[in-house]
């Protein structure tokens, strides 16, 4: 690599010029984001023959899962098979989950690092970690042929018959032109995001009141762990503070932050954001402590290295889920996931114990995930995975679960494989097809 002569211009414009990029590789599909739709996305498509790359743009393997600490999988109950089923049974005979009396699965993350990347290479999935997608590039005809990724290997290109995008934010469909949404729709205004953290020290049956892990009636635990730190002289942004047991005197420390009017698409306003939430964590950390007894003993061990992001583009497919779908428990005929958590949408806007955005509470039905609304609208080779699957704001806030994520990145990777073994474009790829390859999709109609 060399550097690059300044050239005269304008002072607030650089222009790059052209250069030939290496182009590393052409596989069957590639996948960008390797959080829990993304690895499943991967795993999927290479158990089916594909050749496969997942890329990932930080150190590890698991996304929020594992960069960001949210060691807690909710919307589980319903699924009992395919690879989400795989990756809980696989930690549970690693020893790496807590007992828990609610449909969730809380795991040591650093397990999970460990068995994403075994499973991923076990399965034959090439990784390349350390590696950020910076632009795409599509063929004549429109269809998506080409990511352009930076890292210390300097720029390279990667071409692929299939892509999917797991990236949470729906980068990989925004370079390569989709159109999107972002936020609610009055204003654009999205979920605050939360810096969650790994905290040690009191045995769990030293402060079992506080205990998130369904033993304590409806948000006992939250309130009285809220009370806890004001008490100790600071007021959190959030007013429904977890304490996740993980392991003997290890928990996750969740929502003790909300960082509101953050834009999930400005990098400079996610730096900000993330100082914020990990000063805030410390901040409570230090408030707990202040109460002497089993608090004594808690220190801070990590905060997540990525804040957690509710809320990125929903990028445009060929059918949008709707919070009508929910209310009414919709069926497709083409499903991918049955989702059953409500609608989640944190408080929009601060102010002291928020919580929920209120006044937009939806009675919910168990409804069906449609495989069209993981194939983009406006990109011919490319399927969405994950929060950025084609959605609206209430609905979003429903299946952003990461117990639906792996369902959506299992169909999406699955999808893609066929597709692109066969010469096809995903949409042309039937639901019958996809239902032979992942049985647990058949299930889905048989189960009404």
């Amino acid at each position: 690599m060399a550097a690059l002569k300044i050239q005269k211009g304008s002072m607030n414009i650089f222009h790059e010029p052209s250069r030939d990029i290496p182009c590393v590789e052409h596989v069957d599909v590639l996948v960008a984001g390797s959080g829990p739709a993304g690895i499943a996305a991967a795993m999927a498509a290479a158990r089916l023959g594909a050749s496969v790359r997942l890329i990932e743009q930080n150190g590890c393997l698991g996304g929020i899962w594992t960069s960001g600490l949210l060691c807690w999988i909710l919307d589980i109950r319903n699924k009992q098979d395919g690879i989400l089923r795989e990756i809980v049974d696989a930690l549970d005979r690693r020893g790496a989950t807590w007992p828990v009396k609610v449909a969730a699965c809380a795991f040591q993350p650093e397990a999970m690092k460990i068995l994403l990347e075994d499973t991923c290479l076990a399965a034959g999935v090439r990784i390349r970690l350390h590696t950020r997608l910076c632009a795409a590039a599509c063929d004549p005809g429109g269809r998506l042929a080409t990511v352009i990724t930076e890292s210390t290997s300097g720029r390279e290109a990667w071409g692929a018959t299939c892509f999917v995008d797991a990236t949470g934010n729906g980068d990989l469909a925004a370079m390569a032109g989709c159109s999107f949404d972002y936020g609610r729709p009055e204003d654009g205004k999205a979920q605050p995001m939360s810096l969650l953290a790994l905290v040690s020290g009191p045995l769990a049956s030293e402060i079992p009141e506080v205990m998130h892990d369904g033993s304590q009636p409806g948000r006992a635990d939250k309130e009285r762990l809220l009370a806890l730190i004001r008490a100790g002289g600071f007021e959190p942004s959030s007013g429904m503070p977890m304490l996740i047991p993980l392991a003997p005197r290890l928990y996750a420390l969740g929502n003790c932050n909300h960082i509101y009017g953050a834009d999930a698409l400005d990098s400079q306003a996610l730096t900000d954001a993330t100082i914020r939430a990990r000063t805030e964590t410390r901040n409570v950390v230090t408030a707990l402590r202040s109460h002497g007894g089993p608090w004594s003993e808690l220190q801070l061990v990590a905060t997540a290295e990525h804040i957690g992001v509710r809320e990125g583009r929903r990028i445009h497919g060929l059918h949008q889920v709707v919070v009508g779908e929910m209310e009414g428990g919709v069926r497709h005929p083409d499903p991918v996931c049955r989702a059953t958590f409500g609608v989640d949408v944190h408080a929009i806007t601060g102010g002291p114990g928020a919580t929920c955005e209120p006044g937009i509470k939806r009675h919910v039905l168990p409804y069906d995930i449609p495989l069209r609304a993981l194939i983009a609208a406006d990109r011919d080779g490319l399927l969405l995975a994950g929060r950025c699957i084609s959605g609206d704001f209430l609905s979003h806030s429903s299946y952003r679960q990461t117990g639906d994520a792996v369902p959506m990145g299992e169909a999406a990777g699955a999808c893609a494989a066929l597709a692109a073994r066969t010469g096809r474009l995903p949409h042309q790829v039937a639901w019958s097809e996809l239902a032979a390859a992942l049985p647990q999709l058949g299930r889905l109609i048989e189960v009404q």
